[in-house]
């Protein structure tokens, strides 16, 4: 076995960003990223990168006890051969099944630096479909005037997908909606509650919103994560396909809801899961006819590069969702894919996704 992919150094750094206005949702509100950048350097001196988003209640971890964990796997990763990542991942879930966004930091680092010391850009390991996605961006619960002036803003700047969040206040959502529709009368509108609603709040905020002329492309994630029966229910009657993203967290997840046909979509966040989770959910989804969608918690170009390279890798992902580096305040990252405007282009030149902490 080659010792020039042994694991010889395992750096952690705490990733602080403000965000450029307060981001918030059915559950909870965002001032600030707290995250933590993961740098693992194989004995050939590569360097990969990953991210490991803290965003309590949504994830299971927050920024301490991210930081510990990573502390302790550390200490068991070095010494450890970077082609064994999948046998190293399938070890990490055994550990630490309740933190997938620290398994998540960790294999993203891992295969990063694996394909930068083979000199190849990920999503070519990834299989090497397509190197550039468009993705949407997203207009938080703020209020109709605030999101009307996004929505203006977004158009300009050539997006063509608008995700909405709602789901705390049916009232409050309509008017934001009607403000959106004035201010970007084409845009492909994505509904997202973060399981906000019931069933029979879809129905009536869907029915008062057919009655103004507005259609959405796509209902993600509209009931409680284990409402079941409210989410297969939507998936059959509403008449808009149904993303699965709080629902759909494991492999096992994902079987019930291609089994049951409980969604249209099944939306894939490396961070709920972990990478090598997520390869199998997408393969789960094909082969149960759903299709995929990429998204993110609220992180800066390490993991969302990362994320776009897996979407663009694979390939089919009709439904794109990396738009939260553009919600911060400041970049971190030097190098790396950025988009312009809605467009990621990755290049097809530089080994692994080519991101790193500018600081370091």
């Amino acid at each position: 076995m080659k010792k020039d992919l042994e694991i010889r150094r395992f750096d952690i750094h705490k990733l602080d960003v403000p965000l450029i206005a307060p981001f918030t949702i059915a559950s909870s509100r965002l001032d600030h990223v707290r995250n933590i950048a993961v740098q693992i350097t194989l004995a050939n001196g590569a360097t990969g990168w990953g991210e490991t988003p803290t965003l309590p209640p949504v994830t299971a971890e927050n920024q301490s006890t991210a930081l510990e964990a990573l502390s302790h796997e550390a200490d068991r990763l070095r010494g450890r051969h970077a082609g064994e990542w999948r046998r190293i991942s399938t070890e990490l879930l055994e550990r630490i099944p309740d933190f997938p966004s620290v398994r998540a930091g960790l294999e993203m680092a891992l295969i990063d630096a694996l394909a930068r010391s083979c000199g190849i850009p990920l999503f070519r390991f990834f299989g090497g479909f397509q190197n550039r996605l468009a993705t949407d961006i997203t207009v938080p619960i703020c209020s109709a005037e605030d999101a009307e002036a996004l929505a203006r803003q977004y158009r300009r700047e050539g997006f063509e997908a608008i995700k909405v969040k709602i789901g705390l206040d049916s009232s409050d959502d309509i008017d934001r909606l009607l403000a959106i529709r004035r201010g970007h009368p084409n845009c492909r509108l994505i509904l997202d509650a973060n399981a906000g609603y019931s069933a029979e709040e879809v129905f009536a905020l869907l029915k008062e919103l057919r009655c103004a002329g507005i259609e959405p492309a796509l209902l993600e994630q509209p009931v409680a994560r284990e409402d079941w029966d409210g989410l297969g229910k939507l998936a059959r009657e509403a008449g808009v396909p149904v993303a699965a993203d709080e629902s759909c967290r494991t492999p096992q997840d994902a079987l019930r809801i291609v089994r049951d046909r409980l969604a249209q979509v099944i939306n894939i966040k490396l961070v709920k899961c972990g990478v090598v989770q997520a390869l199998e959910i997408a393969a789960i989804a094909r082969a149960g006819g759903l299709e995929l969608m990429i998204g993110g918690m609220v992180e800066t170009r390490l993991a969302m590069g990362f994320s776009a390279h897996f979407a663009a890798g694979l390939g089919g992902f009709e439904w794109v969702d990396l738009d939260t580096p553009m919600l911060l305040a400041d970049d971190p990252v030097e190098g790396g894919c950025k988009p312009v405007g809605p467009h990621y282009l990755l290049d097809s030149e530089t080994a692994g996704h080519g991101g790193r902490l500018s600081q370091f």
